[in-house]
């Protein structure tokens, strides 16, 4: 077949293939040029799932008649002029293909009125077929009406969905676009039936109440974080010559709300829905220790900086951007989040239910045993002796809130208030159930702990300030006679493969013959919870085989994420093992230490992998239960 030049048509066509992958497409190219053209409110009238209409109406600054013609002209548009626009973009809509490629795979009419002229334009294109621009009676803004999508490409309209799975990815579509852009009024029908009525003018958090539901709204906790600007000073991950400051507002879902997809997650830059994988792993790692790992967090992340620092141009649909800093932006998610977590009391609520015969019982969720062969006590002394700088947002003023407070006292039998005698707290007056749970109270109810999880945590916290926070290794101790192991190929890889992670933690590995590898020292804190060095090692290395541990650059000497992540993952292992277990009697000195350290970590009202450390029963719920509200 000769070389020749493709038509009009099939140009369009193609790019249509790009541009226009299903029914949605549609929606969000033609609301991104309604929101671009200063829309206040925009209705999207869908039939049979977007298959056979798609009617998008806004009252935006609208299409001159002059111009109505060239803006169903492929490559066409008024937002682009030169080559240097494109590294600053500050409009949804840029390449001035959506419409052309539109009309090509679809009958299409547009209707447009500028504010200040008698009437509007009318102009209709089947395929390439149409006639001209023609004066027209409307309201002021633009009206575009997609019918009969994929009409004439068959190929590609069979391989649409059903008109309920299209529609469902019309909803998706408008409501991201809706929650970023809280100020316009969105409205969405289906088949003539209303499913979305937003009124213009709502702030952000009432628009993501609206979208997410109201009885999500006291889970939902609102953060703000900026760098560059006035915030350089306070951040010293500011990106140098930033045009204007970057900042991030959001909503954190507390770990309660996790979901079992990513779908809850809303993330936008500069005003755009996006996917990005740099920014989903700062929300990951946001929430590391806080929900299990194949959970994922209801989250709301709006990231606005300087255009030029963001390239839009990466991804036919816009749906991806690369940025030019990417670890600044990283950080700046990462840092809002965590800091909205950490100022939270994410202590779990352990609510009442009814059983067969109708009577109230508390719903709880203590968590199942792990089983283990460490050794119960003597964590005290191991943390006295480790004495790590805890690395904190809000504790240091708690602790100074507390030691100013009031001293706390107790009724004596003639009923006179006297003082708590001196080393005794509310945390050291608690009870141990089933050598498993801890019973204790506090200014809002009764807490029940889980001495297991706690102490994962609280080990977790200690040995991150220790080996991430502080880059300190471990103390180890060598052993009189090495622990000999059994490798495998793939075993003897992953060794290799992890010995940088390996030396971090104070273990020390060697060659001992073919297919074994000799344990020469191992972690002092392992020894003393009674970790066998082997068994540990066999497992760690098992887990390195599979791909755990290791993000693909963290060993190549990767950003300090990559490695944070690595070290964070090992010492989720190494808390698991080396913390007390359900069935250890602790001592009340074991106890009340426990306790205290439970009020001065970090994160401490989940575990390491997600599960909750603590649950507790508020006094109004025991009060009702009580007949005493």
């Amino acid at each position: 077949m000769p070389i020749r030049k493709l038509s009009p048509l099939l140009i369009n066509q193609i790019a249509a293939g790009e541009v226009i992958e299903r029914p949605a497409s549609v929606v969000r190219e033609l609301v991104d040029n309604a929101l671009d053209a200063g829309a206040t409110v925009i209705e999207v009238a869908v039939e049979e799932g977007g298959i056979r209409l798609v009617r998008v109406r806004d009252d935006g600054k609208g299409v001159p008649a002059g111009e109505m013609g060239l803006a169903l002209e492929q490559h066409a548009t008024s937002k682009v002029a030169e080559p240097g626009d494109l590294e600053r973009v500050g409009t949804l809509g840029f390449r001035g293909e959506a419409l052309a490629s539109i009309a090509s795979v679809s009958r299409l009419r547009m209707v447009s009125r500028v504010k200040g002229e008698a009437e509007g334009a009318l102009i209709e294109r089947e395929g390439v077929q149409g006639g001209g621009v023609e004066p027209v009676g409307c309201g002021f803004g633009t009206v575009v009406e997609v019918r009969d999508l994929f009409f004439n490409v068959p190929a590609r309209r069979k391989f649409l969905r059903s008109p309920g799975t299209e529609m469902g990815h019309i909803s998706d579509t408008v409501q991201r676009l809706a929650m970023t852009h809280a100020g316009v009024g969105f409205r969405l029908s289906h088949n003539g039936k209303t499913g979305l009525d937003l009124p213009s003018g709502q702030g952000r958090f009432e628009r993501a109440v609206a979208l997410l539901g109201k009885d999500l709204a006291e889970g939902l906790i609102p953060f703000e974080e900026e760098v560059g600007g006035g915030g350089a000073a306070q951040n010293p991950s500011a990106s140098a010559g930033l045009g204007r400051p970057a900042k991030v507002w959001g909503l954190a879902g507390e770990p309660s709300l996790a979901r079992a997809t990513g779908r809850a997650q809303h993330l936008t830059v500069n005003g755009r829905p996006v996917k990005d994988r740099n920014l989903q792993h700062a929300m990951r790692e946001a929430y590391r220790g806080l929900i299990p790992p194949d959970k994922f967090p209801l989250v709301v992340v709006m990231v606005e900086l300087d255009p030029s620092e963001v390239d839009v141009n990466v991804h036919p649909a816009k749906s991806e951007v690369r940025f030019r800093n990417a670890g600044m932006v990283h950080g700046l998610v990462l840092n809002g989040l965590r800091r909205a977590l950490l100022a939270k009391d994410l202590t779990p609520k352990a609510g009442f239910g009814r059983n067969a015969n109708g009577f109230a019982v508390p719903v709880l969720t203590p968590t199942e045993p792990v089983e283990s062969d460490a050794a119960p006590g003597a964590f005290v002394d191991y943390f006295k002796r480790m004495d790590p700088t805890q690395k904190g947002l809000v504790f240091e003023e708690v602790k100074r809130e507390m030691a100013e407070a009031e001293p706390e006292r107790l009724m004596d039998q003639a009923g006179q208030e006297q003082p708590v005698p001196v080393g005794v707290s509310a945390a050291e007056r608690a009870l141990q159930v089933h050598n498993s749970y801890v019973v204790t109270e506090d200014d809002h109810g009764i807490l029940i702990v889980d001495q297991h999880a706690l102490h994962e945590r609280v080990m977790f916290e200690r040995l991150r300030a220790r080996i991430i926070d502080q880059g300190q290794a471990l103390e180890s101790q060598r052993l009189l006679v090495p622990t000999v192991v059994d490798v495998d190929p793939g075993r003897e890889v992953a060794a290799e493969r992890l010995a940088w992670l390996v030396e971090r933690l104070g273990i020390e590995l060697e060659p001992f013959g073919k297919w074994k590898l000799a344990v020469q020292a191992f972690p002092s804190l392992l020894f003393d919870r009674g970790v066998e060095p082997g068994a540990f090692i066999e497992e760690l290395l098992d887990k390195g085989q599979a791909g755990a541990f290791d993000d693909g650059k963290a060993r190549a000497g990767g950003d300090g994420a990559q490695v944070e992540a690595a070290l964070s993952e090992v010492l989720d292992m190494m808390s698991c093992k080396a913390a007390v277990k359900a069935g250890d009697k602790l001592s009340d000195g074991e106890l009340a230490e426990l306790l205290k350290q439970r009020e001065s970590i970090e994160r401490s009202s989940n575990c390491p992998h997600g599960r909750p450390t603590t649950l507790r029963l508020s006094l109004k719920d025991l009060e009702r239960q009580f007949g005493r509200s």
